[in-house]
């Protein structure tokens, strides 16, 4: 089995869904413990925000740097990095609210090194798996690679539901610690599989020429609204469902977060395989225009029920957009090299923070509407991305990468 492990390109293939698990880990485990920092540790809405921030502000510094680092370091020796933060990084979120001087500044030193995992993890599964020799399924490969994240957001929901039920709600900081195991299972598969480079040395595209190019910014746009219109309802969806819709957080987190996340991996699931016959960017329009409907559903609709499902629906709008972007980018640049996907990842992540930051600051603006003023807002990212995706259709842009 050693044997295998270390020159079959499948085991480095699931090794990398096993990675994309371990990042909706990390994105998506302290989102259903917002509620329970607010009534048992005392921290407000507004620092729970920028607990958000700061996840993916580290992360898109990890991004940035990435770009420039990752392939002089290697990426063997970065992705087992990232996961021995990652399991560091969720046994701190159990342990150092309890012993720093601040339960906040605890969880912020979690969620730093929890990040720096969590960057480095988005930036290069990517581009192992396009470098991994995978031949007809290579297509397949990547979009079952951002479902992954799907299935993984899913399992966070519905085993934590598990476990606060059984442990109680009271012992909530036993959970990051029990997720802890699979990144740190994780470590150990990446040191063993063959990992190639994307691009070979010096036939990558220089940084500098990437800047030049208009379709280059065009994606970085379509990645930033994409990060930004799934994460401000898929962070905020817990909590909007236990304080804005006053449903039980068993019932909230499942028709919530869960029905999210599984709808978000079945519209992955089926890009991947019927992707070849559609017309990607069509498809990615209708989707802005779902996403703005479900938003829309969620926000005004009097049935919570109803409301629900308008999350539940915006997980269904939002699966295509951010893999759609990566394959039109991977299929019009492909000699974008490792410095291009961590750019992308880098506006993706700009887009993560934006989102849900946009969300936290609106609901300051009429506290007597909650979180659903907040969420009123961040219709603003999927209007956008429908825009530059009908920009990008009716405008000429040169599509030539070298």
């Amino acid at each position: 089995m050693s044997a295998k492990l270390k020159s079959n390109y499948k085991y480095t293939i699931y090794t990398c869904y096993i990675g994309y698990i371990v990042q909706a880990i990390i994105n998506n485990l302290g989102p259903l413990l917002f509620l329970t920092y607010e009534k048992s540790l005392g921290i407000s809405i507004e620092r729970i925000g920028l607990l958000i921030t700061i996840n993916f502000g580290v992360q898109i510094l990890v991004d940035f740097l990435a770009a420039k680092y990752v392939d002089r370091i290697g990426y063997r020796n970065c992705i087992v990095t990232a996961h021995v933060a990652g399991t560091i990084g969720l046994i701190g979120m159990g342990i150092f609210p309890f012993i720093f001087p601040t339960p906040f500044s605890g969880l912020v030193t979690a969620m730093v090194i929890n990040a720096i995992g969590g960057g480095l993890i988005e930036v290069l599964v990517s581009p192992i798996v396009e470098a991994a020799p995978a031949g007809k399924d290579k297509d397949k490969a990547m979009s079952l690679l951002h479902s992954f994240y799907c299935f993984g957001h899913v399992a966070v929901v519905l085993l934590s539901t598990a476990g606060f039920l059984i442990l109680g709600m009271s012992k909530w900081y036993y959970l990051p610690i029990i997720w802890s195991v699979v990144p740190f299972f994780n470590c150990f598969l990446f040191a063993s599989v063959p990992i190639n480079r994307v691009t070979e040395e010096g036939q990558e595209l220089p940084v500098r020429k990437l800047f030049t190019m208009k379709l280059f910014w065009v994606f970085v746009l379509l990645m930033i609204c994409s990060g930004a219109s799934e994460q401000a309802m898929s962070q905020w969806a817990s909590f909007f469902a236990e304080e804005g819709l006053k449903v039980s957080k068993t019932m909230g987190d499942l028709m919530g977060p869960c029905a999210f996340a599984l709808l978000m991996g079945a519209s992955r699931a089926f890009y991947g395989k019927f992707g070849d016959r559609m017309d990607l960017q069509k498809f990615i329009a209708g989707s802005s225009l779902l996403c703005i409907v479900s938003y829309l559903i969620a926000i005004f609709s009097p049935v919570p029920v109803l409301a629900l499902a308008g999350c539940a629906l915006c997980g269904l709008s939002v699966g295509i957009m951010w893999p759609g972007t990566f394959s039109m980018a991977a299929k019009e640049c492909p000699q974008g090299g490792t410095a291009m996907w961590a750019f992308f990842a880098l506006a993706g992540d700009v887009g993560c923070a934006s989102g849900p930051g946009v969300v936290s600051i609106g609901s300051l603006l009429k506290p007597e509407n909650g979180i659903k003023t907040g969420l009123l807002c961040a219709i603003i990212f999927p209007l956008v991305l429908l825009l530059t995706v009908a920009l990008r259709r009716s405008v000429r842009v040169n599509t030539e990468c070298d």
